[in-house]
């Protein structure tokens, strides 16, 4: 920047404070100290290729918009980009690093630090994004911006660090005496700051940057975290070193950086300006014509008046996939997103879809597949994912030096929990690998749990909502939220129905109810309304879908359409298979009696079943019903004939064990005659779990989940069976029916499903030498349990059938209440029209995995252990592998791998004694074990928590007794 002009344009003392205000110290700018208005430079700089090669073509239609028409958003956005660290040019900020203050000092700037000091103690939090958010209220209005502008940009500024204060929060205190905030000389200096920043960026004067219209709340939010976004990339000292001579900084020289460090990264965007695929385009995507559901759902996607949701409801084995990724390049064509995410119940169910949409976007060009990033916390043990990160760079996390630290939370940009010695090596960009990142990248593949994060009251949740705004959203298997986490899908709903992301969710079987509030939800958020009541068609068929958008008059607007499967009615036998339960005064030793004869019972019956060879599903609804059966099993078949599969392996074993599974029971699987295989697993293998058996055995569940299980069944044409299974058939047990009164369930069933849906599950059951059509069947049987009828129970249940169901109202309505504690917008507050205050009265702490998970989920905060053995008497610790570590549990480089595939996730009983574990001395400090919890072994694989004994090997994964 020239000097002597800004001399003449602004004076010399506030030329002078441009030439010594620092933005980050020589310690966090790579030995140079870095001027602050070199960082709002870089910020913006960053901003404008964001602009130009991140953000969707809707992202950038709406900024115009809100700017004043075409092109005029992409000043406007990198304005705002630069502009979130304008509270630096403060006391507040100024005063914190003593080099850096005395020059400040040494051009005239002066404040009092007794009062500064006053006033941080009284009021700790404030510092320069709260300040920058005074000054954006106080000098915007000094520009002629109108209140309506000004309220919906202070809190970007204020936000930029994760959390969005309220205008309360935002004032100096008291103590501080103007102190923090700057008086006299820095009045001028914060406008000139202001003034010649724009200038440079060659946008003119601030006042011809106001805004024409307000952007929806939505909207500022995705716009908080691009923002956020520009400043950790414009933060990272190795493309962007300190520049302390004020004549070396300029726009230009800011955008060659930018360029430099945007090459070096490789942020790649998606599909950009995507055209409206052909109707032959799905042959090319999948190699076979649409049938007549995917076509049905693809048409349902060119009828869209808007951007909205589409639900589609089609049997298990339909094709919903690849149907709901045809629809989502169609809906990403007319309506301008760049990505797809594409939400998973399970880190299980997850894997696979990954594989495949890989796949598809390899289709539609060769190197989209690269750019796909696979999140979940066990992403690290999904072997594809292990694949593509070979080779690449290393060394990301560790050199990315964006912390600001004056003043600052520990952890202020969330990166505390993924800093590693040995990072995760680049997949698509390595910059997205990062937790808070991941939604950032153009195409993800995850659970729904990461959308359901963007739902909660949580520091940088603008970061998530940036990364789903802008793309597709496809929810699969979304019956599988539950009362609790249907409230955090109902907010990330709204919000992405005001952002207007189009959405496609997929069920084999939704209850009408769930439906319904599937639509007002949405609805409700696109039009800006903290209440929408409309009218959801009736279901026409099965398969079916159901669209629905605003008009432009904001009248809700369907689209519905059904077809006939393109398979024939599949007819299952489903045959109860009685097992006695224990009562109430049962002793443990009756109890596990009563196992031990359940589990023979099903021996018996499978040995019967493959008498002449073939494959059996079993499901059990615990992880301690499975390990007993698999025992039990073990001892009547050789043991390549039998697998386990449940979530208490280790993330290693289970990665293996589930890859495994699925190719043993893969429709591909070429099988022998004669030839048996059974799996054993729990709700794991419920849903996205593509294998095909010949026999099925469950516990009993409700009905939607006992319909997803029976789709493991025949899934495939074409299987070779023994004759005597090429009838399908189901064997229901986990209860007992009892003559004159309700049935009786499994503890362990009740916890989990509630007595009032497994009671109208089993009042659907068909009798003896009957069964289900499916799909055909499926629409009733969910309309039945689901809905309102009394009349569903027998007499003699009804009396158990109506405590139940009060019992089941109270709990829903308890378990969301306790959900409202994290939703991100609390009920009354849909309709206001900022940020401010969003975070106000709290809000869930940081980025932690395990808490997000426990919040959206509602259960007990689970602990994760990393397994070890220790030696006898105290010597050397070893992996679960046999492999020597050292005294102090010291991890050599080329173990770690070993070690953190050791994590295995306990049982919520064990929660409380496992918080006691700790760390072993040698991971103290290490950055991927630091905070690791060790649950040591002995050389027989046990160990002691609190009262309980725990043991672990790869063939039974964790037990406890």
């Amino acid at each position: 920047m020239d000097l002597r002009e800004l001399r003449e344009r602004y004076g010399s003392c506030a030329a002078g404070a441009l030439a010594v205000l620092w933005g980050k110290s020589r310690e966090r700018a790579g030995g140079t100290t870095n001027l602050l208005v070199a960082h709002l430079l870089d910020t913006a700089a960053v901003g404008e290729l964001l602009w130009e090669g991140f953000l969707a073509p809707s992202t950038r239609s709406a900024l115009d918009a809100v700017a004043g028409g075409p092109g005029r958003g992409r000043g406007l956005f990198a304005w705002l980009c630069g502009i979130h660290d304008w509270g630096k040019a403060t006391p507040a900020h100024q005063r914190l690093w003593p080099e850096g203050a005395e020059a400040v000092r040494a051009s005239g700037l002066t404040w009092v630090e007794s009062a500064a000091v006053a006033g941080t103690r009284k009021q700790r939090r404030w510092r320069h994004d709260w300040a920058g958010g005074l000054l954006a209220r106080e000098l915007l209005s000094s520009a002629g911006w109108p209140a309506e502008q000004v309220d919906w940009v202070w809190p970007l500024v204020a936000g930029h660090h994760g959390a969005f204060p309220s205008l309360r929060d935002v004032q100096e205190p008291n103590t501080a005496k103007g102190q923090l905030r700057g008086r006299g000389e820095w009045r001028q200096v914060q406008q000139v700051v202001l003034d010649a920043f724009t200038r440079e960026m060659g946008l003119g004067d601030p006042a011809g940057l106001q805004p024409v219209g307000v952007p929806s709340r939505a909207l500022q939010l995705q716009l908080s975290g691009l923002v956020v976004m520009a400043d950790w990339i414009a933060s990272d000292e190795r493309f962007f070193p300190g520049l302390d001579d004020l004549v070396k900084v300029s726009a230009d020289a800011s955008r060659g950086r930018a360029a430099a460090a945007w090459a070096a990264l490789g942020l790649e965007r998606g599909w950009g300006a995507l055209a409206v695929p052909s109707s032959e385009a799905f042959g090319d995507r999948f190699g076979y014509g649409p049938r007549p559901s995917q076509a049905m759902v693809v048409a349902a996607a060119r009828a869209m008046g808007g951007p909205g949701l589409m639900v589609v409801e089609a049997p298990m084995g339909e094709g919903k996939t690849e149907a709901a990724q045809a629809a989502a390049e169609v809906l990403a064509g007319r309506f301008g997103a760049d990505g797809v995410f594409v939400g998973m119940p399970t880190q299980a169910t997850s894997d696979p879809m990954f594989t495949r949409t890989r796949r598809w976007l390899e289709a539609i060009e060769a190197d989209l597949a690269s750019r796909v990033v696979l999140l979940h916390g066990k992403r690290a043990f999904n072997q594809e994912w292990k694949a593509l990160l070979e080779g690449a760079r290393a060394g990301a996390d560790q050199a990315f030096g964006g912390v600001d630290e004056y003043g600052m939370d520990e952890d202020p940009y969330g990166l505390a929990h993924e800093g590693c010695g040995e990072p995760e090596r680049k997949a698509p960009a390595e910059w997205f690998l990062g937790p808070k990142r991941g939604l950032l990248a153009p195409f993800v593949v995850g659970t729904v749990d990461q959308l359901l994060y963007a739902a909660t009251r949580t520091r940088h949740v603008m970061l998530r909502m940036a990364g789903l705004a802008g793309k597709v959203v496809v929810l699969d298997e979304v019956h599988a939220c539950d009362v609790y986490m249907s409230q955090f899908l109902a907010e990330a709903l709204r919000w992405l129905g005001q952002a207007g992301v189009p959405v496609i969710v997929l069920s084999a079987t939704l209850a009408p109810t769930q439906r319904q509030v599937l639509f007002e939800s949405y609805l409700a958020g696109a039009a800006s309304r903290e209440e929408l009541q409309v009218q959801v068609p009736a279901q026409e068929g099965y398969p079916g879908v159901t669209a629905a958008w605003l008009s432009d008059s904001g009248k809700a607007r369907f689209h519905t359409d059904a077809t006939a499967s393109w398979r024939a009615d599949l007819p299952v036998e489903v045959r109860v298979m009685p097992e006695a339960m224990p009562g109430a005064r049962s002793t443990r030793q009756e109890r596990r009696q009563m196992q031990i004869e359940a589990d023979a019972a099903v021996g018996t019956l499978l040995a019967d079943e493959l008498a002449d060879g073939g494959t059996a599903l079993v499901i059990r609804n615990s992880v301690a019903r499975a390990q007993s059966l698999y025992e039990e099993l073990r001892g009547r078949f050789d043991d390549r004939e039998v697998r386990l599969l449940h979530a208490r392996f280790t993330a290693a074993r289970r990665a293996d064990l589930t890859q495994e599974c699925l190719s043993l029971l893969g429709p591909r699987t070429p099988r022998l005659p004669g030839e048996r295989m059974i799996l054993v697993a729990t709700q794991l293998a419920e849903q996205s779990f593509d294998v095909d058996a010949d026999v099925l055995v469950t516990d009993l569940a409700p009905v939607d989940l006992l319909l997803q299980r029976i789709g493991r069944l025949h899934r495939h044409e074409g299987t070779a069976r023994p004759a005597r299974l090429r009838t399908p058939r189901t064997f229901v047990t986990g209860f007992q029916p009892r003559k004159g009164r309700e049935p009786a369930f499994l503890f362990a069933s009740e916890m989990i499903y509630g007595r009032h849906l497994l009671l109208r599950t089993a009042a659907v059951l068909p009798g003896e030498g009957r069964g289900w059509s499916v799909p055909g069947d499926v629409p009733g049987l969910v309309e039945r349990v689901y809905g309102g009828d009394g009349l569903l129970l027998p007499d003699v249940w009804r009396e158990a059938g109506e405590a139940a169901a009060r019992q089941q109202h109270d709990r829903d309505r308890a378990r969301a209440e306790n959900a409202r504690k994290f939703v991100l917008t609390p009920p009354g507050e849909h309709e206001r029209r900022t940020l401010a205050g969003l975070h106000y009265g709290g809000s869930t702490t940081g980025g932690d995995e395990e808490a997000l998970q426990a919040a959206v989920r509602d259960g007990d905060e689970s602990v994760e252990v990393i397994l070890v053995v220790q030696d006898e008497g105290g010597g050397v610790f070893r992996t679960l592998a046999g492999r020597a570590l050292s005294v102090n549990g010291d991890v050599a480089p080329d173990l770690l791998e070993e070690v953190v595939g050791s994590t295995v996730r306990l049982p919520a009983v064990l929660t409380e004694p496992a918080l006691e574990l700790r760390p072993l001395p040698g991971w103290i400090g290490h950055p991927w074990l630091r905070r690791s919890r060790a649950l040591v072994l002995d050389g027989a694989g046990t160990a002691r928590l609190g009262d309980v004994t725990v043991s672990y090997d790869d063939r039974f994964g964790l037990r406890h007794r």
